[in-house]
């Protein structure tokens, strides 16, 4: 890999490499191990630690039909059970390339050396997640995505992989429609890096931390994939789809947002309302606490909304009722977690939550198979892309999912960077990436950074919340779109510290891309379904089991889905989904 410095005025690094991977969580290193392992160059960046990557945070566990615990299990009830629980909207031949290809997903961690619970005759132990048919989700105590992290870093090392994971990427670089590489800069001391590139693969996460109560740090997930793609000529799809988790910690307030594992509720806890009532009952009383996420979310919203929350605006979930060992040696980083924040023992008391912005179940378009863009030479994967979940994502796919398409995105990228004559360049593009940056530390604007990310964040929390309606998204548009005016008049500031306010100004202006674009596709998705509840449309439209594709040039259009196969859709016992208890008002 070659490193020049130079440029006007700045220093700049110059680095050439095929495949350039932005980000470095689970899906970002999955795809840069399978490239190297292809024997192709590869360079991952990211503006976080690698260590403390967003999938770290991921606790409950991961899917594949192994059947280990349940023998009649297989991909095609995997399959089904992801349809039916997207509601539809999920593509399904997505959903086939995952589920078909999880077990091998699983091979490769256990390959690279991760340490899955077993069963005492060596079998990967398996539990019961939310809305699944059998249990299919393997674990590594309450850590699953930490696990996998270090086992990927692992990995990394271990092929050589060069990591940078304090670099900004602002912009990507295209050239006649076709990519080149991006542009960036390093988040401690400036330094500006021009990274030339055959082929560029974008895994820098969702856009959850719009949000105010969510379970993603404040410099992550906000929306920076989905600005890079726009940006570069690609489209959203789904953008109005995010999950809400029914159990985000609520104080302190330093650590609101922060998950309570779904693996308390699959283990056996009990979730109570500020009455003490066992609310589930009421919207589930089949599945009760084991029902879908967005059910749970919205019956906890809905007793807090209605009265019946805790004096914090909550609810209680309540493991103390478990045996004490179960408790210490299934759900250890709850334990931990209560402990550290709030001196809390769960083993004696309840915790109190609420639902939290937790996942991006929409994302760039992708191709469904190769999850390549609109823009020739880029790739979207992870939680920066859409297919898989539709409007409900079953816990435990998102990180099934990024081992698939890691190797699937890692190959399709090796084998158009070798299928390349040239690569094309724009002094222009790069001109213009540079002045970008230049412009923002030269501007002597008055609006604080960070006090506009509070009011996005306001903004999005009480007009497109849990609960949306047309006057609400419509009053959410109009102050964006005062927030819009004053983004051309932040100010910059490095300090000691470094260049974090240059890096929050690029998070804010991804942040109101993205609140746009899931604004005005919640406008168009007149109906509730799944995560969406709409309270002026309360039934689901079968004129909208569609994907909603957005571009600032066009707006929202809508795109079909190609039927499911008769076999997958044998096994979702076709029927309406019930609505009943899905949206109280």
């Amino acid at each position: 890999m070659h490193t020049t410095q130079g440029g006007p005025r700045r220093k700049e690094h110059s680095i050439s490499t095929s495949v350039l991977v932005i980000g470095t969580g689970g899906s970002g290193l999955r795809a840069a191990i399978e490239v190297a392992e292809a024997g192709a160059d590869v360079l991952a960046v990211g503006k976080r630690p690698k260590e403390d990557a967003h999938t770290s945070l991921a606790a409950g566990g991961i899917n594949a039909a192994l059947a280990t615990m349940d023998p009649d299990d297989t991909w095609q009830q995997h399959a089904a059970d992801t349809i039916k629980e997207s509601y539809d909207l999920a593509n399904p031949r997505t959903v086939e390339i995952v589920t078909q290809g999880a077990a091998e997903g699983i091979a490769d961690l256990e390959r690279y050396g991760m340490d899955f619970a077993k069963e005492d005759d060596g079998r990967i132990s398996q539990r019961f997640f939310g809305a699944h048919t059998w249990r299919r989700t393997a674990f590594a105590g309450d850590y699953t995505g930490l696990e996998i992290q270090r086992t990927l870093i692992r990995r990394a090392e271990a092929l050589d992989i060069p990591i940078l994971d304090r670099v900004y990427i602002t912009k990507l670089l295209v050239a006649d429609g076709r990519i080149f590489g991006a542009f960036g800069f390093d988040v401690i001391d400036g330094t500006g890096y021009r990274i030339y590139a055959d082929a560029v693969i974008l895994a820098a996460g969702g856009h959850n931390r719009i949000w105010r109560r969510t379970s993603s740090r404040r410099d992550e997930n906000t929306g920076d994939s989905f600005r890079l793609a726009v940006e570069a000529g690609a489209r959203l799809r789904d953008a109005e789809l995010v999950q809400f988790h029914p159990s985000g910690i609520i104080e302190p307030e330093n650590a609101a947002g922060t998950l309570v594992s779904e693996a308390a509720r699959g283990e056996g806890g009990i979730l109570r309302n500020g009455l003490g009532e066992r609310f589930m009952e009421r919207y589930d009383p089949q599945r009760m606490e084991l029902s879908t996420r967005d059910r749970v979310a919205l019956a906890a919203y809905t007793e807090i909304a209605e009265g019946r929350g805790t004096e914090n605006g909550g609810v209680w979930l309540d493991v103390s009722h478990l045996p004490r060992e179960t408790i210490m040696n299934r759900l250890p980083r709850v334990f931990q977690t209560l402990m550290e924040t709030q001196m809390l023992d769960i083993t004696a008391s309840p915790i109190e939550i609420a639902p939290t912005a937790h996942y991006s179940m929409g994302g760039v378009w992708v191709d469904p198979v190769d999850h390549s863009t609109d823009v020739e030479g880029l790739w979207a994967i992870g939680e920066a892309s859409s297919g898989l979940h539709g409007a409900n994502r079953l816990g435990g796919n998102s990180l099934i999912e990024l081992l698939v398409f890691g190797r699937i995105v890692g190959q399709s990228a090796v084998a158009y960077s070798e299928g390349l004559e040239a690569q094309v360049r724009s002094r222009d593009a790069v001109a213009e990436a540079r002045a970008e940056i230049a412009g923002l530390l030269a501007s002597e604007g008055t609006e604080n950074v960070r006090a506009l990310q509070r009011e996005v964040r306001n903004l999005m929390t009480e007009h497109a919340g849990v609960v949306r309606d047309e006057a609400g998204l419509q009053a959410g548009l109009e102050k964006l779109a005062a927030i819009e005016a004053r983004l051309e008049l932040v100010g910059i500031h490095p300090d000691i510290a470094g260049f974090s306010d240059l890096a929050h100004a690029f998070d804010l202006k991804s942040s109101v891309l993205a609140a746009r674009a899931t604004i005005e596709c919640a406008l168009e998705r007149r109906e509730t379904r799944g995560c969406h509840n709409r309270s002026d449309y309360p039934e689901m439209d079968p004129a909208l089991q569609v994907n909603l594709v957005w571009s600032p040039s066009v707006g929202v259009v809508r795109e079909s889905i190609p039927p499911v196969d008769p076999e997958v859709e044998e096994l979702m016992h076709t029927g309406e989904i019930s609505q009943e208890g899905k949206l109280v008002e």
